[in-house]
């Protein structure tokens, strides 16, 4: 029986096509400079987004853990939203490797920080107060995209009061389909950007930073200090190539399963469809039913994170098709009919 798991875009298999891409990617030593993949990889995306260079790295973590060290210096502080990737899902890796401080600020319900909080958090250049330095935003959010005309305004905003401006783009390219403009369009509002490969794009592995060439050797030379740097990655960043050739014009189908799945689950029993956004759909569920709906999904190969909270998020990506989706539904009824 094959599994619909549902828990997340990261959990995507490579297609047979993008293994044979790994198979024949030339390689070479990246940590010299000489792996030509990578180095492709690096250059096509920091071209296509509008940057003078690129970093390939393991993971979005590292990706956005380099830019904020690339950015900020010891004792600065970087502006980001409360519930963000960087500041809550990251281990505190700016405050721990980097002695740089987060200030949190609540996100509106799109996800966007409000431009008056923004203002308000700046700090005064005063020895008793952090460093102001950066603006880090995420787009998408919780699966919301970023309205393009905030992000015009929340640049004019940074420059004003000289901050850098970075992106947690680990979902870009769903942001641009979403909003049906070259990611390009989203892009240019900003200093730095991160872009993950292994999420909705189907790659296995790795994440790319883009900015100027000063950012990027700073980046480069922390990426060696985290750890990161490694030999001939081009056979990951084959993939990452593959994906970008035939894998983002495709993410409107998972939103169009997402909006499908999140159809189909209304109505049923005791499941509260909270939103759906992209290819994320949120329920909340009664905490009493969650093991034995676990249980019951599982047996029917569904996977979801369903934990001890009510609110679950269900993602749709490359490996959820048609028949996925109808499954789910049908496994979610099945259950409900029976309380």
């Amino acid at each position: 029986m094959n599994i619909v798991d549902l828990r997340s875009d990261t959990v995507t298999q490579p297609t047979t096509a993008m293994r044979a891409a790994m198979l024949d990617a030339k390689v070479g030593d990246d940590v010299y400079g000489e792996d030509p993949t990578v180095n492709a990889l690096q250059q096509r995306l920091a071209a296509e987004l509008g940057f003078d260079a690129g970093l390939f790295v393991p993971s979005g973590t590292q990706s956005n853990l380099l830019a904020l060290l690339a950015h900020c210096e010891r004792g600065d502080e970087y502006l980001v939203g409360m519930d963000a990737h960087t500041y809550k899902f990251e281990g505190g890796g700016a405050a721990v490797l980097g002695s740089i401080q987060p200030q949190p600020i609540a996100q509106s319900d799109d996800g966007s920080l409000p431009l008056d909080s923004i203002a308000s958090a700046i700090k005064p250049i005063d020895p008793h107060f952090a460093r102001s330095r950066l603006l880090s935003l995420e787009n998408t959010w919780h699966g919301r995209t970023l309205p393009l005309d905030y992000l015009r305004s929340a640049h004019d905003l940074a420059r004003t009061h000289g901050l850098g401006m970075h992106l947690d783009g680990a979902r870009l390219f769903n942001a641009a389909v979403a909003c049906q403009v070259p990611a390009r369009e989203i892009t240019r509002h900003f200093d730095t950007v991160s872009i993950c490969l292994s999420k909705g794009l189907g790659a296995p592995v790795g994440s790319v930073l883009v900015g100027s060439h000063a950012l990027i050797d700073k980046a480069r030379r922390w990426r060696k200090v985290c750890g990161g740097g490694w030999r001939q990655a081009g056979i990951l960043a084959a993939a990452g190539l593959h994906a970008l050739d035939h894998h983002v014009a495709r993410l409107a189908e998972d939103h169009e399963r997402a909006i499908r799945l999140a159809d189909r689950l209304r109505g049923i029993g005791d499941i509260d469809v909270l939103c759906q956004h992209t290819n994320m759909v949120f329920i909340k569920l009664p905490v009493d039913h969650l093991r034995a709906l676990d249980a019951h999904l599982g047996e029917a190969g569904i996977r979801i994170s369903s934990g001890s909270l009510p609110t679950v998020r269900l993602v749709t990506h490359l490996d959820v098709d048609d028949d996925g989706i109808e499954r789910t539904a049908v496994a979610f009824s099945r259950f409900f009919d029976k309380r």
